[in-house]
């Protein structure tokens, strides 16, 4: 996929600025698994090495920042899918930790949401990408894992009420950017472009505060369809736009 974008670029296909920040979802694995009757683990499987190829894209294209919605913090954690998928999402950390593509490039790792109540190898895993990735500047990756985006704005609020109640700020100074500087997404910049997969149209709340000008393309694929065509037009109908 890498190669194809390149040439794609080179083309000159691109004639109007591609999106600085990209959102994407990664809904509709156990949906697609049904669809084609295969098991959780292929269907994860499938999913994992999209990903890859998808960030590999994010470099070939020069995109800044691409999040990624992983896992939601409603999952149901009794599931046999939940369990499947937090093993892969160990086994992606583990590899990309290493990954030529990662340090070559210089890609800066940021989970957001409460991925620290995971189990404890999950979240050994992470720490250790994010530390280790936490110098790189070039690119910077974002995983939204066990994230849910009105619990975003709930804490933002704990955070900002702690601040009153302790006398560091007024709330008749509170804003908009006060409001976004105690967001998960505090230091990112809110997405251009959300492009959508699963079947519902719906944002399922990726990076709420974040998305109110947000262009969000509805691919109308479960994540494990999801190519890089879907991936060109998810960018030439944000293009439509500008």
């Amino acid at each position: 996929m890498l190669q194809k974008v390149k040439s794609i670029i080179k083309e000159g296909f691109f004639k109007i600025k591609i999106p600085r920040h990209i959102a994407i979802t990664m809904d509709g694995i156990e949906a697609w698994a049904l669809k084609n009757r295969v098991t959780l683990e292929e269907a994860n499987k499938r999913s994992f090495l999209i990903l890859k190829s998808a960030i590999k894209s994010q470099v070939a294209l020069n995109i800044p920042l691409m999040t990624f919605y992983m896992l939601s913090e409603s999952a149901n954690k009794e599931s046999e899918s939940y369990d499947i998928f937090l093993n892969h999402i160990n086994s992606f950390f583990e590899e990309i930790c290493k990954s030529e593509l990662v340090i070559e490039n210089k890609i800066k790792i940021s989970v957001l949401g409460k991925w620290y109540h995971l189990p404890g190898r999950v979240v050994e895993t992470i720490k250790k990408v994010i530390d280790e990735t936490k110098d790189y500047d070039s690119f910077f990756l974002n995983f939204c894992i066990n994230y849910d985006g009105q619990e975003e704005i709930v804490d933002a609020l704990k955070l900002i009420a702690r601040q009153i109640k302790a006398g560091k700020t007024d709330p008749e100074l509170i804003d908009k950017d006060f409001v976004k500087e105690n967001l998960y997404s505090s230091y990112f910049l809110p997405p251009d472009l959300i492009i959508k997969n699963g079947s519902r149209k719906e944002t399922s709340g990726i990076l709420l505060w974040d998305s109110v000008k947000s262009k969000i393309y509805f691919t109308n694929k479960n994540w494990p369809d999801f190519d890089k065509t879907e991936f060109m037009d998810g960018i030439k109908d944000y293009q439509k736009g500008e």
